[in-house]
Order: C-alpha cells, then sequence, then structure tokens
C-alpha cells in the first residue's frame, strides 16, 4: 500500500502569517486540513506522514514528524518515519490545498512504468528566458513547458537514491523529481488543472478560498 508523505513545514513569510503557513485559516479550517481530507479519501493511501514545524500537533490518525530548514530534509525526515514497507510514495505541499483525489489517483496510475510521476500543467502563457541583466536572450516553446504542481509520486527505491545525491544537490532542489532526473529516472507528467495553485501570497489565499467555497 502507498504511503503519503506531507509538506507543511514552511514559515510562510510571504504570505504575511503569524504563524506557520500551513496551519492558516482557508475556508474555516487549517489549509493543511484540505490536503489531509483528499489523501484519505485514496483507498491505496495506507498511511500519511506530515512533516510539521517544531511544536505543531499532528493531524488525527496521521504520523507527524518534525520538518526541517529545507524541503527535501522534510520529505527525508517523513520517509524515514513511514513504514518500511510502504510503495510507492506519494509526497504532496500542504501549500497546495485544492488537490482533489481524483488528481492523487491519477498521479499514482501514472507511476505505471516510470520511477516518477508529477501533476503539472500546460504553460499557457508566452515565456522568455532573460540574463541577469533582464535582456531576453530567447522565446521558449510554450508547447512543450509544464508548471510542475504536486502530488508527486516515486517508487521507493527512487526517491532514495535521489535523496542520497551531495548534500548540497538535494537542499537546493526545487522537488524530488529533479532529483530523479538527475539519477537518469524517468519521469512522467500528469495533465492537471491549474485549479490545483500553490498558496504563497494573500493574493493566492483569497483564489483558493474562492474555487474552495464554489466546489462546496
Amino acid at each position: 500500500m502507498a504511503v503519503a508523505l506531507v509538506v507543511a513545514a514552511g514559515r510562510g513569510e510571504r504570505l504575511g502569517a503569524a504563524g506557520p503557513k500551513a496551519l492558516v485559516a482557508l475556508g474555516g479550517r487549517p489549509m493543511l486540513a484540505w490536503s489531509i481530507a483528499a489523501l484519505r479519501a485514496v483507498p491505496s493511501l495506507s498511511e500519511i506522514v506530515v512533516a510539521l514545524p517544531p511544536g505543531a500537533p499532528a493531524p488525527p490518525g496521521c504520523v507527524g514528524v518534525c520538518g526541517g530548514e529545507v524541503r527535501s530534509a522534510s520529505v527525508r525526515a517523513a520517509l524515514a518515519a513511514a513504514s518500511a514497507n510502504a510503495e510507492p510514495v506519494l509526497v504532496h505541499d500542504a501549500a497546495r490545498p485544492l488537490v482533489t483525489p481524483e488528481l492523487i489517483d491519477a498521479v499514482l496510475a501514472g507511476l505505471v512504468g516510470a520511477d516518477c510521476a508529477i501533476a503539472a500543467a500546460p504553460v499557457t502563457n508566452t515565456t522568455k528566458e532573460a540574463g541577469h541583466d533582464l535582456i531576453v536572450m530567447r522565446t521558449l516553446d510554450r508547447s512543450r513547458l509544464w508548471s510542475v504542481q504536486t502530488p508527486q509520486a516515486f517508487t521507493r527505491d527512487a526517491l532514495e537514491r535521489a535523496l542520497a545525491l551531495p548534500a548540497d544537490e538535494v537542499a537546493a532542489a526545487t522537488d524530488e523529481a529533479l532529483l530523479v532526473e538527475r539519477c537518469g529516472g524517468r519521469v512522467r507528467i500528469v495533465p492537471a488543472p491549474a485549479e490545483n495553485l500553490k498558496v504563497t501570497t494573500p493574493l493566492d489565499l483569497h483564489v483558493a478560498e474562492r474555487l474552495l467555497a464554489e466546489r462546496a
């Protein structure tokens, strides 16, 4: 059975929150609670491990661990606390509270024949690459570009090998799928809606609240 690792240790400075971002109120409940509810609705997930800020309580029915200073440290701590035979491993950011059970199922299904499967939305804006001087170097072909989200699913072996790369490389990675790529792993994209947004700013929080209200 699969295990879900939820990264929820972020401090949320850009959100302007007084406390941990994952515990900010959203639609009348902590932001983290929305992701936990979606994960619990997926029958193939037998266990949920949450990497939390120091002192934060684990959601009922979940295993709680203290998260690290960087994302990869939180993922590593959560993986270490998961059952040794749990496979595959799903990683999700608590800052994406609009995740649905259907998307989680699709990402897990996308792992067949791959080392990693990632939720991602097609890039719809014209995208340009610029140097440090902000002079445009080229315009990228957006038909081949995807904006990466979570959840992301991994074979346990692929995730463990990725996290075993040099510490500085792991700490600098923006997601674990990048590390799987560097190990030569096969990463599959699972198309996802742009509405599976990441809450980073007060505007994101407002948009997420509106979208959740529309679902009710």
